[in-house]
């Protein structure tokens, strides 16, 4: 019997365990970000939700506790957008090692007018990209004392048709929210390509993978009050829907399957199966404009000057 044949078919029901592992959820308080911890909680790893919102991170982790019984999960206080506060964060997981990161977190603006961080960045590149870039950079160390961890990038659908402008990352000459947003998107999944990609020349153990949800919406996903609520006329709407799209429980899937599927490698990019849109996660060809190594080199070195991040140190 061949070694591929000797893996089990993957079940989004029947996860493998995880006892003694880490895990890292950056904005596991709410969407699809709760569901990825609720699940990763259900394989006895320790789960830990990155919040900004001490209040709704301990709304997630009782909800979690409520419905899997024994579950290791805890919060530690996350801002993305500030990111001279990353370092601590780091520091107040409090572990020896981290399994798998899944930088979940994101803001996403429907109307202008443009809006900055803190540290005078773009908000939803920012938040989305930078911060993202820079907390990696802080985890490394604990990432490089795993025996295999995994960085998981949750990119989006909405990337798929969008393409970065290198002289204006910021979106000052000509700000479009939605446009924005799916290109801060964007620039996270370059990175996580380009991360494994450096990952690898330095002979890393820690992979890097990309994941997208396809379509996933509030009015498909079941209820988790107080974290969210779904009524019966928001069902019943959504029904024909969801003949392509599907909620934010599945939408966790791929990244779920990102970090614990064995047969996951770094550099690799996973969707849901149904037209990349709904369905259990497979594997899917890393889109061509994704592909493009002068395009990541040349955003990696611009976050690297934006945040201060170095990552010269890649192999631990």
């Amino acid at each position: 019997m061949s070694s591929a044949s000797s893996i089990p078919p993957w079940n989004v029901q029947r996860l493998p365990g995880a006892v003694g592992r880490v895990f890292l959820v950056t904005g596991g308080n709410a969407g699809i970000g709760y569901f990825v911890a609720e699940q990763l909680s259900a394989t006895g790893a320790t789960v830990v939700l990155g919040s900004r919102n001490p209040a709704k991170a301990e709304a997630a982790t009782a909800s979690i506790r409520a419905r899997v019984p024994g579950a290791r999960v805890r919060a530690v206080r996350l801002d993305l957008a500030d990111l001279a506060s990353l370092g601590t964060a780091a520091e107040s997981l409090e572990v020896d090692c981290l399994d798998a990161v899944v930088h979940n977190a994101g803001v996403a603006l429907d109307d202008p007018p443009r809006r900055e961080t803190g540290d005078g960045h773009e908000l939803m590149f920012g938040t989305n990209h930078l911060g993202h870039f820079a907390l990696t950079r802080w985890l490394m160390p604990l990432l490089s004392a795993a025996p295999a961890a995994r960085v998981v990038t949750m990119g989006s659908f909405a990337a798929k048709s969008e393409r970065l402008d290198l002289g204006d990352l910021q979106s000052r000459k000509d700000y479009q929210p939605k446009r924005t947003y799916g290109r801060s998107k964007l620039a996270q999944m370059y990175f996580g390509v380009e991360l494994d990609r450096r990952l690898r020349a330095a002979g890393s153990t820690v992979a890097s993978v990309v994941v997208h949800p396809g379509g996933a919406l509030d009015s498909l996903t079941p209820s988790r009050p107080p974290i969210h609520v779904r009524t019966t006329g928001a069902r019943l709407g959504a029904a024909p829907a969801a003949l392509l799209v599907q909620g934010k429980d599945a939408g966790a899937w791929p990244a779920v399957r990102a970090v614990l599927d064995p047969a996951v490698r770094g550099g690799q990019l996973w969707g849901p199966r149904v037209f990349g849109l709904r369905g259990e996660p497979r594997r899917e060809p890393v889109w061509n404009h994704l592909a493009d190594p002068s395009v990541a080199a040349r955003l990696w070195d611009a976050s690297r000057d934006l945040t201060g991040a170095d990552f010269s140190t890649l192999a631990g």
